[in-house]
């Protein structure tokens, strides 16, 4: 798949953590990156370090998503990679503005909303969507289309899972609908990080995150922004595989069930843009 050497790279979520980390390391390898984050002082002081462009967008209004979109579609004749990385355990049981469980809609209404409405570019660039997923998935996540907000049986954590099960399942109906026009998508898991990950929840991953201990046995956001680095500047189908869901470098074994469930990555899609307003295409 032919790519420029220099790519235009959006990441979410970059302006702390492993976007940050992501940022850094490919602005220093030549691409040009552009730095989106929901904090106005953090999004511009990332983005004055390594001489990216940045944009400040909060996905818990979907008002944002929409507005970025617009921006990113105008500053830009192509973006070659998209990196969906904004997300984690947020706060407790809520509804935002648009209505949603906030973990849902950070994660993965507003990723796929942005996503959406960007794709007749990402299609002209012959892009790759990234999605920083997590083991979280496997370990916490149970999705039902009926209730995908958890009204009925909400914790921080199960949100978070399922959140991250329904990255992974949007990464391979990304790859179903659109791998033969040029589009690739790939997600991971970017390990146990050093980052203000759960920092505004009440899960029980909270004071793990939060500890002295914690931080010397969590890998540093260098570390984990590693696999995004290495999908956003090298070539699907040479050098990893499009629609795959990756940890530790390579292609994950073992995967929560529903992770496999091609229909329920259809449904999901489908709902998905009925939620948020969308063609499903």
């Amino acid at each position: 798949m032919d790519q420029p050497a220099s790519r235009t790279i959006v990441i979410t979520g970059a302006s702390d953590g492993i976007g940050a980390a992501a940022a850094r390391a490919l602005a220093d390898a030549g691409h040009r990156v552009v730095v989106v984050g929901r904090s106005p002082d953090k999004t511009a002081r990332v983005a004055s370090e390594v001489g990216a462009d940045h944009f400040v967008a909060d996905f818990t209004r979907l008002a944002d998503a929409r507005r970025l979109a617009a921006q990113l579609d105008e500053a830009y004749p192509r973006i070659d990679v998209l990196a969906n990385n904004a997300g984690g355990i947020l706060g407790v049981r809520t509804k935002t503005e648009d209505g949603f469980e906030p973990t849902l809609q950070v994660n993965h209404l507003a990723p796929f909303l942005l996503t959406s409405l960007l794709l007749d570019k990402l299609l002209a660039s012959r892009a790759t969507v990234i999605q920083t997923s997590s083991a979280g998935a496997r370990l916490f996540g149970h999705l039902d289309l009926d209730d995908l907000d958890h009204d009925h049986d909400f914790t921080p954590h199960l949100a978070y899972g399922t959140a991250k099960l329904e990255n992974i399942l949007f990464t391979t109906e990304l790859h179903r609908r659109f791998h033969d026009q040029g589009l690739s998508a790939v997600s991971f898991h970017p390990g146990g990080v050093a980052t203000n990950f759960a920092a505004e929840s009440t899960s029980f991953m909270r004071p793990v995150y939060r500890s002295r201990i914690g931080k010397l046995v969590l890998a540093t956001p260098e570390r984990g922004a590693r696999q995004l680095v290495r999908f956003a500047q090298t070539a699907p189908g040479a050098d990893w595989e499009s629609g795959a869901y990756y940890e530790r470098g390579r292609v994950a074994r073992r995967v929560h069930p529903q992770a496999r469930d091609a229909d329920l990555a259809r449904r999901l899609w489908d709902r998905s843009a009925e939620l948020v307003g969308v063609p499903a295409r």
